[in-house]
């Protein structure tokens, strides 16, 4: 009869395996919720809005991030004739576009030859005089800003110049966002 004892004793020990079991299962789905929750909160967050968000949810930067660095394409170099009387004057411009990202310097890559002839022709309307003051860089700077932008479907506004005695102008509407930052000079010699 002896026989009999054991094997009640084993029908006996499932229950606290059991209860066991079930704790260390309800432990682990609550790590899980906490781990899911963290990741949430922590990774999910601050991530960029997806390329085929709603426009309401892209945040348009007007530089990069900190830590992140604009593009550069620099353009070859470019020799042109200037306006001036008996065309004897010449610049030499070397040229360098800042963008946002790569992929805003492959689209400007992409109308590159009429970016080109654009800015051969604003530089050849131009004298030795206008060129040689740091306005007349800025301005030019300014057009060729405009002819890399167009191309891309942004429109560059000329900076607000109050000419004396003359009435203040209305503040025109915000321009959107352009990912071409601006053009920089890397060289530039008048002969």
């Amino acid at each position: 009869m002896t026989v009999s004892a054991p094997a009640a004793t084993d029908a006996s020990a499932p229950k606290p395996k059991g209860k066991k079991m079930i704790v260390i299962g309800g432990a682990v789905v609550l790590l899980l919720a906490i781990g899911a929750g963290a990741w949430m909160f922590l990774g999910r967050g601050h991530e960029e809005p997806e390329e085929g968000a709603a426009p309401a949810a892209k945040v348009a930067h007007a530089k990069p991030k900190e830590g992140t660095p604009p593009t550069f394409l620099p353009l070859e170099n470019m020799v042109v004739n200037l306006a001036d009387p008996g065309g004897a004057k010449f610049a030499q411009i070397g040229v360098t576009v800042e963008t946002m990202d790569q992929k805003t310097a492959d689209q400007v890559k992409a109308y590159l030859p009429s970016i080109r002839s654009a800015v051969l022709m604003l530089v050849s309307q131009r004298t030795s005089e206008e060129l040689l003051t740091r306005e007349g860089k800025e301005k030019l700077a300014t057009d060729i800003h405009r002819e890399v932008s167009r191309p891309l479907g942004f429109e560059v506004e000329e900076p607000a110049h109050e000419e004396a005695g003359s009435k203040p102008r209305k503040k025109a509407r915000a321009p959107a966002f352009n990912p071409v930052y601006g053009v920089l000079f890397s060289s530039f010699i008048i002969q």
